[in-house]
């Protein structure tokens, strides 16, 4: 597929690049390394003050014959299907779903807003398991459920219907009615996926709230979705520990009025009050019901969910999906980029709580009747080898997780996924921030023996599905880039001024027309929809958000958040790029870039940085780091401080808040710290870089 230069490697499959230089260094405002003026400061202009590439990885890895020989996709001919005519690709793929009505147009575009399949009808949860079980494939095995403690589960596809058909007739018995809206806050217990596809089923939108935000975050989802019931647990378990759900929810509610009935399900044992005519069992519920239920005729464009993030502005977004579009983009994407066969035992080992759960834990997968694995608990405990155990169990042949669980991997060391037999694995993925070219290459070999292709997917809770992959069976993949836009994606790069940089740039990466599975709007503030999405290049410009570059090959390297950019000497860094010079050093297990004000260079960059066991934090180690960063990038980049420290403050699904961290550097009141799940953290690093202790300043 690639046609540059290339000469050996230690890893078979691999090839290194020539030519690729040192993209943004040999030009103003500094020249290449080792010229005379490296590193002299000239003046630059507003237009070309884009976010600089300035890292190059060189390594390219082929498909293995073996996996090209048997994969779904083996030729770009999907590419060129796709761009000749995007509306009959997209229909194509809705065709593999089952209508009870088919649409009367593909895609009706008034920009920003956009219809997909108007006309059709369908339902998600028949689309999941019903036509499944009709096909004779009822005895298949949806889900092996792990828990924490030890338990497993074994669930069929007829056992899931059975349950979300219970559980859809007991929701319609406390009143729950197609259009409703319904909040979940549970853990990663069967019941979760039983529940969304039950509300599926009757036509009511679900909001999930995931089980480890607190209270307060729960009241506001709560409130702003309006929803009618909550399920909840009485608790669920982490690290050993009981999380107090149910508590958790009680606190909530005295400040939820539209909450007529909370849903508890039996996971941990433990007593709580229950509020007489408001509050039920999930076993009581379910116990009397018919294990049959029509599921309702739902039109495209009906709500299916309510999934909020983060807003700059501190209120959460409630980011609208609605039917068919996403069913058949995150069907399609599921088996396209996984490879998906009827064999395989795949595992999302994200939690349902968030938007890759719903789209490739519970959407995609069942719509594609594949085995999949939901586990309950930390990857570490009792002990670091917890998911390889797993895997090993059940024979995964999947494994989709994310670039924060594998630096933790990396730390841990390679005795323990060396304890347990892998050799079922085929296909590796990452997701939920860009992937650090080394961390790529530890789980390519020591996870993947060296033969599993590795799908770094790029997409966010508002795009539905992923538009950044590799197709496993025909791209050609580099360390720590998405590749290429998904057949029937139409993406760019931007700069300031709304121009395409073309090739070897940075800027704003954008999508240029509408993809099934993309956000209808905010719940109840279309104006901020389109504000925050289409308020920048035009409303027919989805901006992501996200800094991005395209190399030689044209792959996309995703740089982080635009927010992440730091202006250093008048140059747009990414906090990535550097992220990923300083992981490349063989001490660093985790790095995390942020940036403080400076007088002379306008923002000075501060990493925060966790070795390796085995590795002090010395002054000696910064100056190597920093060196390692010049080496690597160029002098530009070069940290001003790093700061050692044994862990880095993340979110409970694993990424780093480098919002804390750019608080810590600045000196700033510390921010929100509720999402944590290492709060602790957060004060002792601020701590150490108040007494200057664990730090080496240039």
């Amino acid at each position: 597929m690639l046609s540059s230069p290339r000469h050996g490697c230690k890893y078979p499959a691999c090839h290194l690049r020539h030519g690729a230089g040192w993209p943004g260094l040999g030009r103003p405002p500094y020249d290449a390394p080792g010229s005379p003026n490296e590193g002299v400061l000239v003046k630059v202009s507003d237009a070309e003050r884009n976010i600089e590439a300035l890292l190059s990885e060189e390594r390219v890895f082929e498909p293995p014959e073996d996996f090209r020989a048997r994969a779904i996709v083996r030729d770009d001919s999907i590419y060129e299907r796709a761009d000749a005519d995007h509306e009959a690709y997209w229909a194509e793929q809705a065709e593999r779903l089952s209508w009870f009505s088919r649409w009367d147009t593909v895609m009706e575009w008034t920009p920003p807003w956009v219809k997909w399949f108007a006309g059709g009808t369908l339902n998600a949860s028949y689309n999941c398991l019903d036509r499944h079980v009709e096909a004779g494939g009822g005895d298949k095995v949806a889900f092996h459920w792990e828990g924490e403690p030890g338990e497993e589960r074994t669930i069929t596809y007829a056992d899931l219907l059975q349950e979300v058909c219970r559980f859809a007739n007991g929701l319609r018995s406390i009143g729950v009615q197609k259009g409703d809206r319904v909040a979940i806050y549970l853990g990663m217990i069967p019941e979760l996926p039983v529940a969304m596809l039950a509300c599926a089923r009757i036509g009511a939108a679900h909001s999930v709230v995931f089980g480890g935000f607190s209270a307060e975050s729960l009241r506001d989802r709560i409130n702003d979705a309006d929803a009618k019931v909550l399920i909840t647990a009485d608790g669920g378990y982490r690290r050993g520990q009981v999380v107090p759900l149910k508590q958790n929810a009680d606190e909530s509610l005295t400040e939820c009025p539209s909450i007529e009935h909370v849903v508890t399900v039996r996971r941990t044992g433990g007593d709580h009050p229950f509020t007489p005519g408001r509050d039920v069992w999930y076993h009581e519920l379910v116990a009397d019901q018919p294990a049959v239920c029509e599921p309702e005729h739902m039109e495209a464009e009906d709500l299916l969910y309510l999934l909020y993030t983060s807003g700059t502005t501190g209120k959460p977004k409630g980011i609208a999906h609605t039917t068919g579009g996403y069913l058949t983009q995150v069907a399609a994407t599921h088996r396209l980029i996984f490879d998906i066969h009827d064999d395989d035992v795949y595992w999302c080992a994200a939690d349902i709580g968030w938007v890759t759960g719903h789209s490739y834990i519970v959407y995609g997968p069942l719509a594609n009747h594949t085995t999949g694995i939901i586990y309950e608990g930390a990857p570490d405990w009792p002990d670091k080898d917890r998911l390889w155990q797993i895997a090993e169990k059940y024979r995964a042949t999947i494994l989709y997780t994310a670039p924060t669980a594998i630096r933790a991997f990396m730390r841990w060391g390679t005795e323990y996924p060396a304890k347990h037999d892998l050799s079922s694995l085929r296909l590796l993925g990452s997701v939920g921030e860009p992937i650090n070219p080394e961390a790529w290459i530890w789980y390519w070999k020591y996870i993947g023996g060296e033969r599993c292709p590795v799908v770094d997917t790029w997409w966010q809770t508002e795009t539905g599905a992923i538009l950044i992959t590799p197709l496993p069976g025909i791209t050609a993949l580099k360390p720590g880039s998405a590749t290429l836009p998904f057949p029937g994606i139409l993406a760019d790069v931007l700069d300031e001024q709304g121009h395409s940089v073309g090739l070897g740039g940075g800027g704003y990466l954008v999508l240029k027309r509408p993809w099934p599975s993309i956000a209808r709007t905010i719940w109840g503030d279309p104006d901020r929809y389109v504000q925050t999405y289409f308020g920048k290049f035009g409303t027919d410009t989805y901006v992501a958000g996200d800094g991005a570059k395209r190399d030689e090959d044209a792959y996309y390297w995703l740089l982080g958040r635009i927010d992440d950019v730091m202006n250093v000497a008048g140059h747009r860094l990414s906090t990535y790029e550097i992220e990923s010079a300083l992981v490349d050093n063989q001490k660093v297990a985790e790095a995390a870039v942020v940036s403080r004000p400076d007088d002379l260079v306008g923002e000075a960059i501060v990493a925060f940085v966790t070795l390796k066991s085995g590795f002090e934090g010395t002054e000696g180690a910064a100056t190597e780091l920093r060196d390692h960063v010049a080496t690597k990038i160029g002098k530009i980049a070069r940290p001003h401080g790093i700061i050692f420290t044994n862990d880095l403050p993340k979110t409970r699904s694993g990424k780093i808040m480098r919002r804390l961290l750019r608080d810590v550097a600045r000196g700033r009141p510390l921010g929100d710290v509720t999402t944590l799940a290492n709060a602790e953290v957060v004060e002792q690093i601020h701590t150490m870089v108040e007494s200057g202790a664990g730090s080496g300043e240039e």
